[in-house]
């Protein structure tokens, strides 16, 4: 890691049938060896079984949410709502880091910047999501995107602990730097 300047943020293109830079990002993160196409049907297939189950799901207004662009004109639809408010439940607040002073090693809690929620929240979705014992991933995916939607899974959980985790460690945050 270099210390002279920090790396600079790739430009990435939004997905081509949402028009959406957020589920871009996604689509990169479920990507294995390159295979964008592949990952592209995966969460396509997740997005359509998320639209005909996700009848009961109250979806708030996200439009206008950093990063979003409607190029396409589909902005709106049902499943790409549930997407938005699935990574949004599952986004931590405030996470530990280790910090050593003198000799001894402290989780010291800290809050999480914006950027690092998300890719946390989309890392998690798509782990515990590959964990599930559907039979495809895009199935897997759908039911973990739905239960994270409802408040409920394991990418949920994983948030919860997360945040215990920095509340019991919180007498420690005069460490924070």
């Amino acid at each position: 890691m270099s210390r002279r300047h920090a790396a600079e943020k790739r430009q990435i293109l939004p997905d081509p049938k949402f028009g959406d830079l957020v589920l871009s990002k996604f689509m990169n993160n479920i990507m294995l060896d390159g295979k964008k196409s592949v990952a592209e049907n995966i969460v396509y297939g997740a997005m359509d079984i998320m639209e005909e189950k996700g009848q009961g799901i109250a979806t708030d207004d996200t439009e206008g949410e950093e990063g979003t662009t409607s190029a396409s004109g589909q902005a709106g639809s049902k499943g790409l709502a549930i997407f938005k408010k699935a990574l949004k439940k599952v986004r931590p607040q405030v996470e530990v880091r280790s910090r050593r002073v003198g000799g001894a090693t402290y989780q010291v809690p800290v809050e999480v910047r914006a950027d690092r929620a998300t890719a946390l929240a989309m890392r998690w979705l798509i782990g515990s999501a590959r964990k599930r014992s559907e039979n495809t991933m895009v199935e897997r995916l759908a039911a973990e995107l739905l239960d994270a939607a409802n408040d409920r899974g394991s990418a949920v959980k994983k948030r919860d602990d997360t945040h215990k985790m920095a509340e019991a460690n919180k007498a420690f945050a005069h460490y924070r730097w």
